[in-house]
């Protein structure tokens, strides 16, 4: 398939590079490629620039934002969630029409020096880009851990969950698919049901951000295990 990942940070880096390596014809969008391409210095969690990991994955091209998205079948939204409506509006909402838009973001607002969320409780970001792209079929999903979990579950032993919400179900079957080809076994995807429990899933944001810190390390999931049966 071809897949267009909008964000050239960590996220959209390790799932562009997952997503070629399984065989998939994959672009990355970015604002200002030229800018993207030129810029020296690691980013502010002191990854390599993205020039770096791009010599290594040269069969992932770097395109606009537009670029991405009209080459795209599926897209996935990696940027900060802060400017990603921003970031799809430059995509195009014509360029999203009935495609499936996997969102990972997280709607962190860091404005009050330490990271809170906006929007949280009444609203979520996958409900915001959904209203603003009626037309795409959003789905949640990945955002409750790290990066390279998203791509290799067997990082974190033993069972542990991901979650998918959306209001399309043919949408979000093909989502529960493509995470199957990552590693994460059927069983452990749990279905939410529509886009507004996309509050739930960002809600775990903050509990995840205290156990990085308490851990020291973004090896870790959310395991949600169920009553045995005749229990």
């Amino acid at each position: 398939m071809r897949y267009a990942v909008l964000g050239t940070g960590i996220v959209g880096r390790t799932l562009a590079g997952k997503l070629a390596s399984l065989g998939h014809d994959v672009v990355i969008g970015t604002r200002d490629p030229g800018a993207t391409l030129a810029r020296t210095e690691p980013d502010g969690m002191g990854n390599p620039p993205f020039a770096q990991w791009h010599a290594d994955h040269a069969q992932v091209r770097l395109e606009t934002f537009e670029e991405a998205a009209a080459f795209g079948e599926t897209v996935v939204n990696t940027t900060a969630g802060e400017r990603s409506i921003d970031a799809l509006q430059a995509a195009g909402a014509s360029r999203l029409s009935g495609k499936v838009l996997i969102d990972v973001a997280n709607p962190l607002d860091f404005s009050a020096g330490r990271p809170t969320l906006d929007p949280v409780r009444t609203d979520s970001l996958g409900e915001r880009i959904q209203r603003a792209f009626p037309d795409a079929k959003v789905v949640k999903t990945l955002n409750t851990m790290n990066c390279f979990v998203m791509v290799e579950p067997a990082r974190v032993a033993g069972e542990h969950t991901v979650f998918v919400s959306g209001d399309d179900t043919g949408a979000k079957k093909a989502v529960t698919a493509l995470l199957g080809s990552f590693g994460w076994p059927e069983a452990s995807v749990i279905d939410l049901g529509d886009i507004t429990t996309a509050r739930g899933v960002e809600m775990l944001l903050p509990i995840w951000l205290h156990l990085y810190g308490t851990l020291g390390h973004g090896d870790f999931n959310f395991h949600i295990q169920g009553a045995r049966s005749g229990g």
